[in-house]
């Protein structure tokens, strides 16, 4: 095969991957804000985009997970009212700092991604929490974290356990096909 040839068959594997993890983004962004809201026994639902974005980051590093999370926040500045960059700001910081543990990342070890998804999750509801409520007045910061933070980052934590192995064999599995 020349040079040519592989060259354009890397670039088309290359947008192939950037496709699956576009549709991986809006797929997750549907199912976190029209089927979970819908569940009646779920009293606040698991963040799809977060766990996305640190698993991004995780597995490819600062900058990568910088540009997907970069996309899933302004997926949800698009659709939800307040300041354009709101979400954005909190995915671009969780997508980079989970970058930093790409080098920590091995198949088999998954006490660190759920650490990581545990402080993610605590990071981005007190981002919300400061920027939304305590900046309002509303000081209830123990209901705030009775009723939302701990349901969604323990509905974040169940979902990691089960989503983890999916995401990085699938991203494994384009790598392979990529080389």
């Amino acid at each position: 095969m020349s040079l040519g040839n592989r060259i354009k068959s890397r670039k088309k594997r290359q947008r192939t991957r950037i496709f699956f993890y576009f549709l991986l983004l809006i797929l997750a962004f549907l199912l976190q804000t029209s089927v979970f809201p819908l569940l009646p026994f779920l009293s606040t639902s698991p963040n799809l985009l977060l766990i996305l974005c640190f698993s991004f980051g995780f597995y490819y590093g600062p900058l990568p997970g910088m540009f997907y999370g970069l996309s899933a926040g302004l997926l949800m500045d698009l659709f939800y009212s307040g300041p354009f960059g709101f979400y954005s700001l909190i995915f671009v910081l969780i997508g980079y700092g989970n970058g930093y543990f790409h080098e920590f990342y091995y198949e088999e070890y998954i006490q660190l991604p759920l650490f990581l998804c545990t402080l993610s999750g605590l990071l981005y509801h007190s981002y919300i929490y400061v920027l939304r409520f305590l900046i309002r007045g509303k000081w209830s910061i123990a209901y705030y974290s009775v009723h939302i933070v701990l349901p969604s980052i323990v509905f974040s934590f169940l979902l990691t356990l089960l989503l983890y192995r999916f995401f990085f064999s699938a991203s494994r599995r384009l790598e392979e096909k990529a080389l």
